[in-house]
Formats: C-alpha cells, structure tokens, sequence
C-alpha cells in the first residue's frame, strides 16, 4: 500500500514539473534569417534583417531593418550571402549571435 502511495507521488512530481525559463527563452528566438551586409571584421559578419511590421493606430504595414553582429568563425560568408543564425552565449560586447553552418 505504502509503495503505491510513493508511485502516485513520484507520478505527481513527473506530471507538474515546468521547463525551466531558459529552454523556453530560446525556443521563442530559434534561428533567424538575414541578408549580408558587412564582413570586414575577422571572424564577424553584420547581419540585416528586414520584418513587416504593423502601425497600431494606422495600420498601414511597413519594413522594419535590425542589424546584428553575428559570429562566422570560418569567414566564409560574404557581402550580399543570405544567412542563418542562432542565439549564443555572449561572445564579445555586440556579438551574441552565431552562424548556423
């Protein structure tokens, strides 16, 4: 009966655990795509990425360009390449991001 008991709870345990903050941060950035536009630093490319975005009052649709500093170890991307890139640790003040090869 005891061990019964024990089984319910450790089934309990199981069903209520949450995924930790962090797997769920990364799940929502995944992998984001973007147009080369500078590689004349070693080992980082400046990646732009261009996402539609909607006027909240207006409504009116419009392009909205971010530029990311992404690292690309094997300086095989160049001006105009498009690219994939992950979220990383922090690899130097800007850069944060790195090629998916």
């Amino acid at each position: 009966m005891a061990k019964e008991q024990d089984k319910k709870k450790v089934d309990l345990k199981v069903k209520t655990q949450k995924a930790s903050p962090k797997s769920v941060k990364e799940s929502k950035v995944g992998k984001v795509k973007g147009l080369v536009v500078s590689d004349k630093m070693d080992k980082t490319i400046v990646v732009a990425v261009d996402t539609l975005k909607k006027h909240p009052k207006y409504h009116k649709r419009y392009v909205s360009t971010k530029k990311y500093k992404v690292h690309d170890p094997k300086n095989q991307f160049k001006k105009g390449d498009e690219v994939t890139f992950v979220s990383t640790k922090p690899i130097s003040k800007d850069k944060k991001w790195k090629v998916v090869y």
